[in-house]
């Protein structure tokens, strides 16, 4: 597995796969060509289909501004449903071309290889191998994930949290419309103020961490910078659940980062052995992978054993299974904000779940994982980041 610093990146909304991975890939592709006068980049499948919503030819513009961007939603054999084709001319002439992949997350990839900062770290692909090893060798598995990162992981992980509680705070003073013409009214902050005559402590709790996870979303879909989670269109979760730990409950920052470094092991597990990518397997792999890492470093905040950490991922996945990614007019709005917050609220019941009832489970993590991805692949294309089923097609019909 590759070193769990890749599964948070820093960058700008609104999609990983759509805008971050896109932006990657022209930024190594220019480097490759420094000759050229002239680019292009055709776009396929659900970066064809949903690209324009998602602002993926912008990204791209933004480090070749001579390009010409194509969107072929024609082109239906492709090895992955995030595929561009970058070109670079000089004179007319074409100098090269390559094919290159949005896997999720911001990463990329092209001819089977990832790119070249993704590098390999972990000898072990799932999370039953790391529990394994963990035993033999009388370690917990934060020690084991310090262990295999060394001395950078905290530093970087400090970076990444600075970035993420900058994305709630910059939002929550934001007001307006956001972008993309749904008119969608930007309500995180209307939503931490709301006060309820005698409110029950758990529905405040409640009403507070969706708040916060609106308010990453919504600078998400604003097009603000924020941090995958394990992507741009679920960067809501993991930080509204760390977010209110440490400002309301008062949680010191270096448990945070420990917590941090939980989640994404659990990121990095899924996108090893499955998919976060919503255009390869639905809202699933974003949302639920989401909901499966705050759970998990909800957990480890809480001091909870391996196991019960493992359970509490993996009621996270398992109750997010068969979730589309239909986004209405091809925007990361509807229903992608309000779903953050409802897998933020969901990661806490997984995790209450996991304290009592670890002992009597009956599917491991990986069992779920493997389902999830088998579930992805069986889905229908257009319930997969294409705007063709769902609330996107019921919406555009009405």
């Amino acid at each position: 597995m590759r070193t769990i610093q890749t599964v948070f990146k820093i960058g700008q909304g609104p999609s990983s796969s759509h805008t971050v991975g896109p932006f990657r890939a022209a930024q190594w592709f220019k480097e490759q060509y420094p000759q050229a006068d002239a680019f292009s980049v055709t776009l396929y499948g659900s970066l064809a289909f949903t690209g324009e919503g998602h602002g993926t030819g912008k990204a791209i513009l933004r480090v070749m501004p001579e390009a010409r961007i194509y969107f072929d939603t024609r082109t239906t054999d492709l090895p992955h449903p995030n595929t561009m084709l970058f070109r670079a001319f000089q004179g007319g002439s074409l100098l090269g071309e390559k094919q290159i992949a949005s896997i999720g997350g911001g990463s990329i990839r092209w001819g089977g290889k990832d790119f070249k900062g993704d590098r390999e770290l972990y000898p072990q692909k799932s999370f039953g191998e790391i529990q394994y090893y963990c035993r033999q060798e009388g370690i917990r598995i934060l020690d084991y994930i310090r262990n295999m990162e060394g001395p950078t992981l905290t530093p970087y992980l400090a970076r990444v949290w600075a970035a993420m509680k900058d994305s709630i705070e910059r939002s929550l003073q934001a007001e307006g419309v956001l972008p993309g013409g749904l008119n969608i009214i930007r309500r995180a902050n209307d939503l931490l103020d709301t006060r309820c005559y005698n409110e029950s402590p758990d529905v405040t709790m409640n009403r507070t961490i969706a708040a916060y996870a609106y308010a990453a979303a919504e600078e998400n879909a604003a097009e603000g910078i924020v941090v995958t989670a394990p992507t741009c269109g679920a960067c809501g979760v993991v930080p509204a659940v760390l977010y209110y730990m440490e400002k309301d409950r008062g949680f010191p920052e270096e448990e945070i980062l420990d917590a941090l470094a939980m989640a994404g092991l659990i990121g990095n597990v899924i996108r090893t052995n499955a998919s976060i990518s919503g255009a390869e397997c639905g809202c699933q792999a974003e949302i639920g992978s989401a909901c499966s890492m705050a759970a998990a470093a909800l957990a480890c905040l809480y001091k909870l054993d391996d196991n019960q950490i493992e359970y509490a991922a993996e009621i996270a996945m398992e109750h997010s299974l068969g979730l589309t990614c239909d986004p209405v007019n091809g925007l990361v709005q509807i229903p992608c904000i309000e779903r953050n917050a409802v897998a933020a609220m969901r990661a806490i019941s997984s995790v209450n779940l996991s304290r009592f009832l670890t002992g009597t489970r009956k599917i491991s993590f990986d069992e779920v994982v493997e389902t999830m991805y088998q579930t992805g692949k069986d889905m229908n294309e257009k319930y997969r980041e294409t705007s063709h089923g769902g609330l996107a097609a019921l919406y555009r019909k009405k």
